[in-house]
């Protein structure tokens, strides 16, 4: 889906001022421990799978939602792994963003890993000890939703 409707609503009028926004990662595990991956089509990186809620959508419907829009799995939400604010990034069209990410473990329970919109060059499932090269924000996501800890946050300073 690309971006959504109302962020291109907002952009009308606010053009390219940096906007503050929620976003959801999704961290898939299947019944063999791998974990899904899609190779963005923007940057041709492979990356954990994310999304912008819409309006009044809650993280975890927003996780699901997302998986299965771009790789046609269905999975279910198993618990919240970290909260944090990224860094802004600008986007080549000049766009500038900072994401509040909620990332989600979810379980895949059906469905075929594959292309399902064109946000995504490919999908596949990789082992955890061999993965593609990701962004530092992917890997770190990934070690917090293998492990058996509380949800990751920024602590306050104090």
């Amino acid at each position: 889906m690309g971006t959504p409707d109302f962020i291109r609503r907002v952009r009308a009028t606010a053009g390219h001022q940096l906007l503050f926004l929620p976003g959801v990662s999704a961290i898939v595990f299947d019944d063999e421990g791998r974990v899904l991956l899609g190779r963005r089509a923007d940057t041709g990186n492979w990356s954990i799978i994310g999304g912008i809620p819409e309006p009044g959508e809650q993280p975890a419907v927003t996780a699901v939602r997302e998986v299965y829009e771009e790789t046609a799995v269905r999975c279910v939400a198993e618990r919240v792994v970290l909260v944090q604010t990224l860094h802004p990034v600008t986007y080549p069209n000049g766009d500038q963003c900072q994401f509040m990410d909620t990332t989600i473990r979810c379980r895949a329970v059906g469905g075929e890993a594959r292309v399902n919109d064109d946000e995504s060059l490919d999908v596949a499932w990789f082992p955890v000890d061999a993965l593609p090269q990701l962004e530092d924000f992917a890997v770190f996501r990934i070690k917090q939703a293998l492990a058996d800890e509380p949800t990751w946050f920024e602590p306050a300073e104090g």
